[in-house]
């Protein structure tokens, strides 16, 4: 099969990735051996491949946003899957089940979590396997390019979107309009908020118009109303000053990233003062992602989706880095 491998993690200008040919890979007694169809390029991609993130697998395949055909079931992997079955593979791949986070229902927390396209190689292939238990069924009524961004982008940002304790019909600011943000403001949205959209670049601020946000403005400029919540997606730590500012009182700022350069110096009276709060997103709970997917298989969303081939990978990353992608790439195999 061929797959793309991180030989030298470094910035995606000076070629960290490499195409290969490799082995399918083979399921284990527990797990599913998936025919990739479809993946998503997600952000978190690029900080594996570009070092960003410590390395956790040598050589790893990127890719945690796939969707593909079921063509092995291993003997020990139940009864929910069968050979043909349409699957998702998303990040969260392992967990322990038996710590203190795990057993009060906050498995994202699991120290001993591992993931898809970090601890083991992911979608960027034309094969891949997943554990039967962390393996995801899909809504109908989308196509496999429309899913694939669903499985982290959608699921992050469904949770961010908890974290960041929206009240029923309140003003939502979000900060980056990329893959997650794009659908994510769609979900907001079906549940009758009203959304404000700091982003940079025109064709991003001209999509969350269309998508339906109330306003949208430059990255760092002030949101035209107070706001009750706010997702932080870029990541970039100096906007975390401006959207804390743009909080009405007891408002919350959520991070949704799972890398987010340094923060400047906060000042408390007009950063935190009147009990606005901040909080970190990390991973997500296979609760999260059913409840995500069952509500997009109630509420369609619009993925917008500009597709790369398997073998471009490379300018599909380089593109994301850029600022060139408007909603969330994804790779067809």
């Amino acid at each position: 099969m061929h797959a793309w491998r991180v030989a030298r993690p470094g910035p995606i200008s000076t070629g960290p990735l490499e195409y290969v040919s490799s082995q399918v890979p083979q399921p284990g007694p527990a797990e599913l051996l998936v025919a990739v169809r479809a993946c998503g390029v997600c952000r978190t991609d690029l900080h594996v491949t570009e070092g960003d993130l410590p390395v956790h697998r040598q050589g790893v395949t990127p890719g945690h946003e796939v969707v593909g055909e079921v063509i092995e079931v291993g003997a020990d992997a139940g009864e929910e899957f069968r050979v043909g079955d349409r699957v998702g593979i998303a990040w969260l791949r392992h967990t322990c089940g038996v710590c203190a986070y795990c057993l009060r229902g906050d498995e994202n927390l699991c120290p001993y979590s591992r993931y898809t396209g970090w601890d083991a190689d992911g979608g960027y292939a034309e094969f891949a396997t997943v554990p039967a238990a962390f393996a995801h069924r899909l809504p109908a009524g989308y196509s496999d390019s429309e899913l694939a961004p669903l499985l982290c982008a959608g699921i992050i940002g469904y949770r961010s979107l908890q974290r960041a304790a929206l009240p029923p019909g309140g003003r939502l600011g979000i900060y980056g309009f990329g893959g997650s943000a794009h659908l994510t403001a769609q979900v907001a949205l079906a549940q009758g908020a009203e959304v404000h959209v700091m982003t940079r670049g025109v064709a991003a601020q001209e999509l969350a118009i269309d998508l339906g946000a109330a306003s949208a403005q430059g990255a760092a400029d002030p949101p035209p109303v107070k706001l009750d919540a706010a997702i932080l997606f870029a990541p970039v730590g100096d906007l975390v000053l401006p959207a804390l500012e743009a909080l009405d009182r007891g408002g919350t700022l959520a991070i949704a990233g799972i890398h987010l350069s340094d923060i400047p110096a906060l000042n408390y009276q007009r950063h935190l003062f009147q009990e606005r709060q901040l909080r970190s997103v990390t991973s997500n709970t296979r609760a999260d992602a059913r409840a995500f997917l069952d509500f997009v298989g109630e509420h369609h969303v619009a993925v917008t989706t500009p597709e790369y081939p398997l073998d471009q990978a490379d300018r599909a990353l380089s593109d994301l880095s850029a600022g060139r992608i408007s909603g969330a790439a994804v790779l067809l195999v």
